[in-house]
């Protein structure tokens, strides 16, 4: 890791520990000649200091914690962009595959980062464009999944699927999960997909409750390009991006995915690896 000069924070509201947290913090980097930006959220934790918005914070970071779960993780690394700002993820919230570093590590972990003593994982992320006509519509990039799925009415939607120039099938589906190896432990493993190690050069594509129950996860080399067109269903279909922003789609819209050439730069505790998270989260060979 480069050195650090400065922190950037952004947190997870309405937790409760947050006012406990934030203020020591804060006093502890400034305690080490580090500038600190940080988001509404901690400011709020701070006292009331005057805070930044989430898109301002990364600029001129060294590193960013961020205090929450793995969705306050996902918004970062949206915030984040297309720097290569090291994301430093405490976990204040629930399961947490991301957030691996706990509260009561906070200070020990940190102290190893700044002494440059982290790993730090590339985690690809998913470019995901939304064509419409001739013209891209939209653009977003993902770290976990792009999801196409019924807005509201429970019925099934109609997708046609290609990977490159391969036609894959024409799904009768509660929708369709579009994934990279980070986002496999999120909603595709919740539909049946696979877990993927990290550094597997894959996209996974996952039906949701498909009408064929022979419609199975299927995975695809990263260097693929994925078609996906909306050629009907009743009540439209919606594009979710990591579960928190979206677009609505019309019919004959493409969604268009491919890995994308930027990635999140994820520091990780030495003592963690990957399957030490499995099992601790997913409480392998507990019972």
């Amino acid at each position: 890791m480069p050195t650090i000069r400065t922190v950037g924070i952004i947190s997870k509201p309405g937790v409760a520990t947050g006012s406990r947290i934030v203020p020591p913090l804060i006093d502890w980097l400034h305690g080490r000649g580090l500038s600190v930006r940080i988001d509404e959220e901690t400011a709020f934790y701070a006292g009331g200091v005057a805070g930044l918005s989430r898109d301002e914070v990364p600029e001129g970071c060294d590193l960013m914690i961020v205090l929450g779960g793995d969705g306050t993780l996902l918004s970062a690394a949206r915030s984040i962009g297309r720097r290569e700002t090291p994301l430093f993820a405490v976990n204040l919230g629930g399961l947490g595959f991301l957030t691996a570093i706990t509260v009561d590590e906070l200070y020990p972990e940190l102290e190893r980062a700044l002494c440059g003593q982290h790993r730090v994982g590339r985690r690809k992320m998913l470019t995901t464009e939304v064509v419409r006509g001739e013209e891209v519509v939209a653009t977003f990039e993902a770290l976990n999944d792009a999801v196409l799925t019924k807005p509201a009415i429970a019925r099934m939607i109609d997708l046609e699927a290609f990977v490159d120039d391969q036609f894959v099938c024409a799904y009768k589906a509660d929708g369709l999960i579009i994934s990279t190896p980070t986002g496999s432990t999120a909603y595709s493993l919740s539909a049946g997909g696979p877990i993927i190690f990290p550094s597997v050069p894959a996209i996974c594509l996952t039906p949701i409750c498909p009408h064929m129950l022979t419609n199975r996860p299927v995975l695809v080399p990263e260097t693929s390009v994925i078609r996906v067109v909306c050629s009907g269903g009743d009540g439209g279909v919606f594009l979710t991006i990591d579960g928190q922003i979206g677009e609505p789609l019309n019919e004959g819209d493409r969604v268009v995915c491919r890995s994308s050439t930027y990635a999140l730069h994820l520091v990780r505790p030495p003592r963690m690896r990957f399957f030490d998270v499995l099992r601790n989260k997913l409480k392998w060979g507990e019972r």
